[in-house]
């Protein structure tokens, strides 16, 4: 609205003339005397854009007395900052009556609503819309098109529309159209999202537009009341009485217009401040001490041309320089320029303050302040306000007064700075017979830095100087906490350790999970980056510490999955399937409990349904997390017993090896069992190689037996066997010749144990060779036999049947293949020639000798049998 139709709109009305006079008509109860529209001009000259910031008094407290009866109504006031904010847009958006006709709605859709509040379009309809609606603070209706297509919503404030019922114009709600228009303005201006419509000017964002997500209502909703109830002058009306000091007056003041704690409102001002609308400072005292805190809101400043050098200067990033005391001159600026602090834009805007308030000249050159650690001895002159004269009861100045200020600082100097005033008969700049206290340990300080060692100091002191600025220097938590390093930078030495301690537990733990170690610091990176992204910046930290070790550097799971980290998988980066199943089945919960309650309780109003589906809901989450508390506690339950098991096991493992080491060591103990040779285990070496020797030695007979001799003949048998040890006793024979040849025969002589040692080794050696080489000779010999060659022919003829040697049975490679299956054959069946001949051997063996039957054994059996008839007869004539 341009300012000459705001002004003709309160022209136009029928209770007050041109000049704001009362004219024949009724007269309310706190009824105003004028009223002020949109103001003509952001700017004292009036010339410029309209500024929406630049209210005058009467419009502001008319504002500020709407917005707060409307927050204040019962149906609102118990609300959150989100459906607050909403009833404070809607009413400015209300359309004012007309003549007779009570209207108060305005139309809006969901999308931008949000837009208006800083939050998702679905956030408002879940969480903001259905809770002005419970408390009968809204009334909405869905507007649709032709088609049924829902186009927006008529929304109807209910305490508005009360106030025009009960109140009239009388009532701090009864705004009139041109008010409307200037909240809404204002709103606009202060954390309106900005549009361009076609055909008119666009309309910028606000200076909370970019402020959204959690907070953002808060936010908007603060600085809205904070700038209601601010002055031309920029300075926040704080409230009074006892405060905490942790918070602050200014924190007070905002935890009363929010309805919320000094600490909530605390946090809400520090990102105002971030964001730049508001600046803190203390109010100076004429003794340079703190003096009382104050908030400017800088648009509001800025609104109505307090464009001075002191509110540059709380803006900046610099320190924040104490404002002159009243009436000082000299180097801050001339002595006229007292009179130019009261500018405050056109008429109408307010007064720009007391004098106490009042700040440095935009001419004035900033001057450092001097120390304030040495109490001056008499108290300081400000009728020159020279800044470094000296305080004598003359009033003059010192000699040589600015002798060193212009210095650079050297190596050989701790510290370049101004000293404090003292008394006339004190020492000099430039005598110097002693310094202060306080310079030396300055000095010391700065002695000890220059030296390149770090200052020693105990307890906090010397945590909070050990820091490290500086990132680790290990490359992998460098790629890690790069996204942190202004909070790194704002740790103590000990927080430093822990956050670095706690970067590289994660990292192990992410190589656990599967993840590559070369990306593992990559990924906690990212993650750093989104959590920062969720809370809204590193300037959103308030308690850097705190924030990486619970919230920025943890694992985060979405669900049951061990590698899920806020709904994305850490080993392969892509959306978690488990969440998407557990996402599916909660809107299959509800569409199933949706269903029952259509066949159970047909005829519902919306309310009503939603109130039940929401109650079932809850009972089959808490049926569900009851379940999961179950089945966790059974989990917890089967892992004791596993472990429980495990020890078990690993305690009867242990003591079975502990019986085992014992055992062995009494066998250790034993005597030979042969030659009785003492600690030999049972059987010394050279006896346990005399017993394999003979099986052997054995082996090798029915080896010799098995490919030579007559199997039916025991003779031949046992000359085959004679043959075999007899052999294998002359290669022993030999080789023990031989090795006697090479070796020292004396040494043998001495150690006649070790001596006989060897011989059973070197019999063992040759008996085992005589094995190999009598199972080779059987195996030529079987494989000469009627039965290997027959199976050999059957082999060759079947070979060259094959399909792909049928058009060729007789060429080479035909008859390559039939001869190499043939040699098998005969092998196969030589192999188990063998096998049969030494198993018959072995029984042969094995069984028990006859020996002939003694006449004694003979006589009972021949005593039994029967005689014939003729020798019956002869014995017994």
């Amino acid at each position: 609205m341009s300012a000459g139709a705001a002004s003709a709109a309160v022209l136009d009305h029928p209770l007050w003339d041109i000049v704001g006079n009362s004219v024949d008509g009724p007269r309310f109860p706190g009824q105003r005397n004028a009223l002020r529209s949109v103001p003509a001009s952001g700017k004292p000259d009036g010339d410029g854009p309209e500024d929406p910031l630049r209210l005058g008094q009467p419009m502001r407290l008319r504002l500020r007395d709407a917005v707060q009866a409307l927050l204040a109504d019962p149906s609102i006031a118990g609300l959150k900052d989100a459906p607050k904010l909403a009833a404070v847009v809607l009413y400015a958006k209300s359309r004012a009556p007309k003549g007779e006709k009570n209207d108060n709605q305005t139309s809006i859709w969901g999308a931008e609503l949000g837009r208006w509040l800083g939050m998702k379009e679905s956030t408002v309809h879940h969480k903001v819309l259905p809770v002005l609606r419970g408390t009968d603070a809204l009334h909405t209706q869905v507007v649709r098109d032709g088609t049924g297509h829902p186009t927006g919503l008529d929304c109807l404030v209910m305490p508005l529309w009360n106030a025009h019922k009960s109140g009239g114009a009388a009532h701090p709600l009864a705004l009139t159209k041109a008010e409307l228009a200037t909240l809404l303005h204002l709103c606009e201006a202060l954390f309106g999202h900005g549009w361009t419509p076609e055909n008119k000017e666009p309309t910028p964002p606000g200076l909370l537009a970019g402020r959204t997500g959690k907070g953002a209502a808060t936010d908007r909703l603060g600085l809205l009341l904070m700038v209601l109830n601010t002055g031309a002058s920029g300075w926040l009306q704080l409230v009074g009485g006892s405060v905490k000091k942790r918070e602050g007056r200014g924190a007070a003041t905002l935890a009363r217009l929010l309805g919320c704690s000094p600490s909530g409102a605390r946090k809400v001002l520090a990102r105002l401040t971030e964001a730049g609308v508001v600046a803190r400072q203390r109010k100076a005292t004429s003794t340079r001490m703190n003096g009382r805190g104050r908030v400017m809101l800088l648009p509001v400043a800025r609104a109505h041309g307090r464009t001075l050098a002191s509110v540059e200067a709380t803006e900046g990033a610099g320190p924040v320089f104490s404002a002159r005391p009243d009436g000082a001159c000299g180097d801050h600026g001339p002595a006229g320029a007292a009179g130019a602090l009261g500018i405050t834009g056109i008429g109408g805007a307010e007064g720009a303050g007391d004098a106490a308030d009042r700040e440095r000249p935009d001419g004035a050159e900033l001057h450092a302040d001097h120390a304030h650690l040495v109490t001056p001895v008499v108290p300081q002159q400000l009728d020159c306000g020279f800044s470094g004269e000296g305080r004598g009861a003359e009033g003059r100045r010192p000699e040589r007064v600015c002798t060193g200020e212009d210095q650079a600082v050297d190596d050989t100097v701790g510290v370049a700075g101004s000293r404090s005033p003292v008394a006339q008969d004190g020492p000099l700049r430039g005598e110097k017979p002693k310094e202060s206290q306080v310079n030396e340990q300055v000095g010391q300080r700065a002695a000890g830095a220059g030296a390149g060692g770090r200052p020693k100091a105990g307890g906090w002191e010397k945590a909070q100087q050990q820091r490290r600025v500086a990132l680790p220097a290990d490359l992998r938590l460098r790629v890690a906490l790069g996204p942190v390093s202004w909070l790194w930078e704002r740790l103590s030495g000990w927080q430093q350790d822990q956050v670095e301690a706690a970067a590289k537990a994660e990292l192990a733990h992410l190589a656990g999970l599967g993840v590559a170690p070369e990306g593992a610091p990559r990924l906690l990176a990212d993650r750093l980056t989104d959590r920062l992204a969720e809370t809204g910046g590193e300037a959103m930290v308030d308690k850097p510490f705190p924030w990486l070790i619970r919230r920025g550097l943890p694992q985060r799971p979405a669900c049951s999955h061990r590698k899920c980290d806020g709904g994305v998988r850490l080993d392969t980066g892509e959306d978690c399937e488990n969440c998407g199943n557990v996402i599916q089945l909660r809107r299959a919960w509800r569409a199933r409990i949706g269903a029952d309650i259509d066949r159970e309780l047909p005829g519902l109003a919306d309310g009503e349904r939603r109130r039940v589906l929401e109650e079932r809901l809850h009972e089959r989450v808490a049926a569900e997390a009851e379940d999961l508390a179950w089945r966790q506690e059974q989990a917890r339950a089967e892992r004791a017993r596993r472990e429980a098991a495990r020890a078990a096991a690993a305690e009867q493992a242990e003591r079975e090896q502990q019986a085992a080491a014992a055992a062995d060591a009494a066998r250790q103990e034993l005597a030979c069992e042969d030659c009785g040779r003492g600690r030999a285990a049972g059987l010394c070496e050279a006896c346990d190689h005399r017993r394999q020797t003979e099986a052997l030695i054995g082996e090798a007979g029915l080896l010799a037996a098995a490919g030579s001799a007559d199997l039916s003949k025991a003779g031949s048998i046992a000359t085959a066997v004679a043959g075999a040890r007899a052999a294998i006793g002359d290669s022993t024979a030999a080789a023990w010749q031989e090795f006697l040849e090479i070796t020292d025969v004396a040494t043998l002589e001495v150690d006649p144990q070790a001596a006989a040692d060897v011989y059973a080794f070197t019999a063992f050696q040759v008996a085992q060779q005589a094995v190999g080489e009598y199972q080779d000779n059987a195996l030529a010999v079987l494989s000469r036999t009627g039965e290997a060659e027959a199976e050999a022919r059957r082999a060759y003829r079947s070979e060259q049947g094959r399909p792909w040697f049928q058009h060729n049975p007789t060429g080479a490679d035909a008859v390559a293949a039939a001869a190499r299956a043939a040699d098998t054959a005969r092998e196969r069946v030589a192999e188990h020639l063998l096998s049969a001949r030494l198993e018959q051997l072995r029984e042969r063996a094995a069984a028990p000798a006859r020996r002939p039957a003694s006449c004694t054994e003979r006589l009972p059996g021949l005593a039994g049998r029967p005689l014939d008839g003729d020798a019956t007869g002869a014995v017994i004539a």
